[in-house]
């Protein structure tokens, strides 16, 4: 596969450790970044992201092959793995770090965006969607220690009561996007 014909997607589901462990594990994608998206401090830290003085959201940057995994698909998964009625918050991480977000990279990911929000999910959730649709004006790296956070440290009581529970909704629900494990 020609790297040409990646593409490049960026949400905003809570804790990026989360988001990052639920996406990697999704065929057709390449890669995922821990980071930070739609904030306005240039090469913010956890610190700061953190204290919600940055507008900064913890996000994620999925590289993906569309000819292997469509970005509905992704959306799917995003709805699927996340609250998006819950505003600044998800599970017991609260502020505005923690916000649902779509940081679009593309006109049709904006379009397919809200699209799926206005017709999809409206069906699914009972409480108003309050995901962000905003375009991706730049995205910051994490730390390192932050990358792949779950594969590191699924022994860790965060990752067995958080993490561990969204992987097995993952692959309960979504087993036919799964990569051969």
């Amino acid at each position: 596969m020609n790297d040409v014909n990646l593409e490049t997607a960026v949400f905003g589901g809570g804790c990026f450790w989360c988001t990052e462990a639920i996406f990697l594990r999704l065929k057709g994608v390449k890669s995922v970044q821990s980071g930070y998206a739609g904030g306005h401090t240039d090469n913010p830290t956890y610190e700061q992201v953190s204290k919600g003085d940055t507008g900064h959201a913890e996000a994620i940057q999925i590289v993906f092959d569309p000819s292997q995994i469509k970005y509905a698909d992704l959306l799917n998964v995003f709805f699927a793995t996340h609250d998006p009625t819950t505003l600044n918050r998800q599970g017991n991480d609260v502020g505005t770090q923690y916000r649902s977000a779509i940081f679009y990279t593309a006109d049709k990911q904006k379009a397919e965006a809200e699209k799926y929000i206005s017709e999809y999910i409206h069906d699914i959730y009972q409480a108003p969607i309050v995901t962000e649709v905003s375009k991706l004006s730049k995205f910051w790296p994490a730390e390192s220690y932050h990358q792949r956070y779950y594969d590191s440290n699924q022994n860790k009581p965060y990752c067995q009561l958080v993490i561990s529970p969204k992987l097995a909704k993952l692959r309960q629900k979504f087993s036919s996007l799964l990569k051969d494990q």
